[in-house]
């Protein structure tokens, strides 16, 4: 995840440098867990291939207990609990509120579908410290991608009433063909609503993800759409507005901001550069963990066809710490060895080879990433050289 406004705001000298960890270090990870499979809408681009039916073997309220325990004495600290949707789990309130007990920052990720005046009172009760909403475009947009007519209205609504309550708010977008023209839109809602945090996702081929990888918004969009959430970012940071745009899933991202740095705040080119090669990029497998449904932990999210255990039968820490498997390890070098394009990228420090998800969607786990948005002047690659075949 690259953290936009803090690393603007640094600059601005508003605020310190985001915090990391040394690339590549085994450390205690943001976990991401998905409570359940269920979920209300069946998204084009799920990751999960949620549907709205029971899923068998999940985690029950004691074994879910126990892993919040089990996460807090490897040292997690960062708890976002997902799903298929969170809000059809019974016991959803139980395990945040124990967690918080816990001392955890926990944030709740969901559709917003199910967000209303009958159960806003119990979710600003939870005291969530974040609470993250997915709108996927305009109304029309948004609901086809849903594939829910009204699904728009009622996340809009659970927006509106999760800040007449005081709870702070994200707003997620994948960007796709079918919605980079809606961004500024979507951040004149961001604005409309007082939401403090937008959240650019780019999509990754995984679940029914990988079968919507015709409607990535490849390169151009790509780079267009962080260029307004630059521009977007620097004018709020420039007028004290208390907002968070960050973006994840192309850590190629880092040098887009690194370029626009350098033509509009060329003085602080260097600092921004160190910080991000201290950011280090991808952190799939070290500074990112998932546990689904069923107990299952993966490098992320986007990792469910490779597990490196379970904790129902082994310990967070034994799984993740103390005997990581051989991906986890692969994982963790820093800068990993990439083939393809990535072999001659002058900025493979700080992006780390992207997303490995979606190089093992195009056949080669550790190939370049095809969703890199940067050409290959930027990244310094060799020409390639054509050499002509002549029949005599």
């Amino acid at each position: 995840m690259l953290r936009i406004s803090q690393y603007l705001r640094a600059l601005a000298g508003q605020a310190s440098a985001p915090r990391t960890s040394p690339p590549g270090s085994n450390r205690p990870p943001v976990v991401i867990w998905n409570l359940l499979r269920r979920c209300n809408l069946t998204c084009k681009h799920c990751y999960a291939t949620s549907a709205d039916s029971v899923f068998r073997d999940e985690l029950d309220t004691p074994a879910a207990l126990r892993v919040i325990d089990d996460l807090h004495d490897a040292g997690v600290k960062v708890l976002i609990l997902s799903g298929g949707e969170p809000l059809l789990r019974d016991d959803l309130f139980v395990l945040s509120a124990y967690a918080q007990a816990k001392g955890f920052y926990v944030a709740l990720s969901t559709n917003g579908t199910l967000i209303n005046k009958q159960n806003i009172a119990q979710v600003h009760a939870a005291n969530f410290d974040y609470v993250g909403i997915s709108i996927d475009g305009l109304q029309a947009t948004h609901d086809a991608f849903r594939q829910l007519k009204g699904s728009f209205a009622s996340s809009v609504a659970a927006i509106r009433l999760c800040r007449e309550h005081g709870i702070r708010v994200g707003l997620r977008t994948t960007l796709t063909q079918e919605n980079h023209t809606q961004l500024p839109q979507l951040l004149a809602l961001m604005h409309e609503y007082d939401v403090q945090k937008f959240y650019l996702s780019h999509l990754n081929y995984s679940g029914r993800g990988k079968r919507s990888r015709k409607l990535d918004a490849r390169q151009q969009m790509s780079r267009e759409a962080m260029t307004l959430l630059f521009e977007q970012a620097w004018e709020d940071v420039v007028q004290g507005r208390d907002s968070d745009f960050v973006s994840g899933n192309n850590d190629a991202d880092a040098i887009l901001l690194l370029q626009w740095v350098g033509v509009h705040l060329p003085e602080h080119y260097p600092r921004l550069e160190q910080m991000l090669r201290a950011w280090g990029g991808n952190a799939s497998g070290s500074g990112i963990a998932n546990i689904d449904n069923t107990g299952e932990v993966h490098p992320d999210t986007y990792w469910w066809q490779h597990s490196v255990g379970n904790v129902r039968h082994t310990p967070f820490r034994t799984l993740w710490l103390d005997q990581p498997d051989a991906l986890l390890l692969r994982l963790r070098e820093h800068p990993r060895a990439i083939g393809g394009r990535c072999t001659h990228c002058r900025w493979l420090h700080i992006c780390n080879g992207n997303t490995r998800t979606r190089a093992w969607a195009e056949g080669d786990l550790w190939g370049h990433d095809p969703g890199c948005h940067l050409s290959d002047e930027e990244i310094g690659a060799p020409p390639i050289t054509t050499i002509a075949c002549v029949a005599h």
